[in-house]
Parts: structure tokens; C-alpha cells; sequence
């Protein structure tokens, strides 16, 4: 697997939290592969997933600090592109931090209800203050949202002394969503069910080296947009119309529906030389499997000239989760 640091700011590689906090490095997801069944309205109007996920090296970094016994949690968040999510926040600090979030919109976050699960579980108050540095696009279809509670969730975990391996937390990660019991792996994993039975697929298998040799994993382009999509809106879309036969995304011709400047930047990406590019989940965002640095520069220079995407965002593929703590050491991976 790449060096799951690489492409970090240096500031969350140099350094470690003080002693009593935890900090994870929490990567995005993306679906190298997305078969989508029909609506199922015994299952909560949800639709059963088939799924390849893969870890993509783009960060939201969640640090957890334990407070004071009987005050309660709180919730700051951080980051220049906060999205809608900045509307929760009270009095905007310098570079889009937001010093706290708004008691009634922090319940509604998914690092947030990822402790309170954890708190229920386990029987151990939630008095932590949660920081997310937000570096995932925000409604994207790269998981912003999953990782940040796969970050809570493993975070506590080290915190709390709890025992045992990563997939003990798997069962309170399916209860909160999809793509959570993959955000807690990161790398490679066949998904299945609503997203949440998982096969943990290692680099070095068959189908690993087939994803390499086809040109899937490695250096990736992120394409990334100041508008967001909204997952059930997606979802909608793709009831009315289907998929396309050849996308590997069965969403994505109902994210092209709702934001055509997605499809002109597949596009623009296949002809400066990616070897793939399709969008990334229920979208908008989109995701181009490039070579080598050349194509790399090729790609974002036909995407900025034509105005293709708002920003884009150099990663690397398969990585994982990574926990940082005191007596930790600062590379290892969480995956488990």
C-alpha cells in the first residue's frame, strides 16, 4: 500500500497530540466499482449496493480530547471548504474555523452521533471535545461525513482502552451508515447488502494487482466542486432513469443529470490521458486514475481551462486510516 501520509500538510505529519488526545487522519472513499439495486420499501426505501471501495488519499483530520467529567461534548469544525456545514457554526474564526458548532446542528453531525453511539454502547459518558480539519469535499460522494465518524469511532477506541480489533467496531458503524464499516479499513473491500457487509480485499490479492494492472490504483485526481449534491436527490433521479450500461458507476447518470459540468470533466480528463474517470459515488465530484505526474498535469490543466472543476487535488490510492497518539507512532496504520 502507498505511504498513506503522503500529500498530508506538514502540519499533520510532524507533530502528535498531547498526551491525553487522539488524533486520526481519516481518508476519503471512492467506488471503483457501484451496482445499485431497485428501491427495496421493506428496507426503509434503501437500495441494495454492490460495491469496490477504495480508500483515496484526500484527509479529514478528527482529533478527540477528553473534557471535563459531566460537560458533555462538543464540536468544532475547521477548513476553507466547509461547505453547508458552515452554517452550523457560531462566529467564524480566521480561514473558515468555526470555534464551536450550534448544540442543535452538532447532534446532526456524523462524528457527533458516532460518539454518542460508542457512549450508549459501551456505558462511558461522551465528555469529548471532537475537532474535524476538514480537507474532504463536502457533499461530494468522496464519504466526508463516514470517515469523520470512523475517525470517532477508532479514536474512542484507543482512548477508551477497548480491546480488540478494528471489526469489533463494525456493528455500531452499519447502524450509522453505508460506507462507515469501510471508512474504519480504508484501502480495498468489496461491499455489499446496504454497503455495510464487507470482504477487506488486500493489494496484494488477485484482483489488487488486476485493479493496478488496469490502471485503477496509484495516482488519482480528485475534481472537486463548490456545489454540492444531495444523496437522496441522486438517488431519485436514478429511480426515474436507470444507469448507463457502460459506466462503472451506476449513479452517475443521475449525478450527470444534476451537474453536467461533472460529465464535461470526465470528459476533459479521458482525453488529456487518464486512464480512467467517472464520478465518485452519488457524486459530484469526480475521480480521474491517471499514470504518471505528466498526465496528472495534463488532466488539471484541462480541467482549470475549461473550467471543468472548481479546484483539484492530487491523492494517492489504496490508503487507510491512520492514528496518531502519544506513544503511538506517528505512521502506523489503523487497519485492521
Amino acid at each position: 500500500m502507498p505511504d498513506p501520509t503522503a500529500g498530508f500538510p506538514a502540519s499533520t505529519t510532524t507533530s502528535l497530540p498531547d498526551a491525553a488526545s487522539v488524533r486520526i487522519d481519516c481518508p476519503a472513499k471512492t467506488n471503483m466499482m457501484l451496482r445499485v439495486g431497485r428501491e427495496r420499501t421493506e428496507a426503509g426505501n434503501r437500495h441494495r449496493l454492490e460495491t469496490l471501495y477504495c480508500g483515496i488519499g484526500v484527509y479529514d483530520t478528527v482529533t478527540l480530547r477528553p473534557r471535563r467529567p459531566g460537560s458533555g461534548y462538543t464540536l468544532t469544525l475547521e477548513g476553507e471548504h466547509l461547505g453547508d456545514l458552515a452554517e452550523a457554526g457560531r462566529g467564524a474564526g480566521p480561514g473558515g474555523a468555526k470555534p464551536t458548532v450550534d448544540p442543535a446542528h452538532a447532534i446532526e453531525n456524523h462524528a457527533v452521533r458516532a460518539l454518542l453511539a460508542m457512549s450508549d454502547a459501551y456505558a462511558i459518558p461522551p465528555d469529548i471535545a471532537i475537532t474535524i480539519s476538514k480537507g474532504i469535499p463536502v457533499g461530494a460522494g468522496l464519504g466526508g461525513g463516514s470517515a469523520d465518524a470512523a475517525g470517532t469511532l477508532l479514536g474512542l477506541k484507543h482512548m477508551w482502552g477497548l480491546a480488540g480489533p478494528t471489526s469489533i467496531l463494525e456493528p455500531i458503524a452499519s447502524q450509522l451508515g453505508a460506507d462507515m464499516p469501510f471508512c474504519l479499513h480504508g484501502g480495498l473491500a468489496i461491499g455489499t447488502g446496504f454497503g455495510q457487509r464487507l470482504r477487506i480485499v488486500e493489494e496484494s490479492s488477485e484482483l489488487g494487482n488486476k485493479l493496478r494492472a488496469e490502471g485503477f490504483l496509484g495516482e488519482t485526481l480528485v475534481g472537486a466542486y463548490r456545489t454540492q449534491l444531495s444523496t437522496a436527490e441522486v438517488y431519485g433521479v436514478f429511480d426515474r432513469l436507470g444507469s448507463d450500461p457502460g459506466d462503472v458507476n451506476d449513479l452517475q447518470r443521475a449525478a450527470l443529470q444534476l451537474h453536467p459540468r461533472s460529465g464535461a470533466a470526465i470528459a476533459l480528463a479521458l482525453s488529456a490521458g487518464a486512464t480512467h474517470a467517472f464520478v465518485s459515488g452519488s457524486g459530484p465530484s469526480v475521480i480521474a486514475c491517471v499514470k504518471d505526474g505528466d498526465v496528472s498535469a495534463a488532466v488539471q490543466e484541462a480541467w482549470h481551462r475549461h473550467g471543468a472543476v472548481d479546484r483539484s487535488i492530487r491523492a494517492l490510492s489504496p490508503v487507510g486510516p491512520v492514528l496518531r497518539a502519544a506513544g503511538a507512532i506517528a505512521n502506523a496504520s489503523v487497519r485492521q
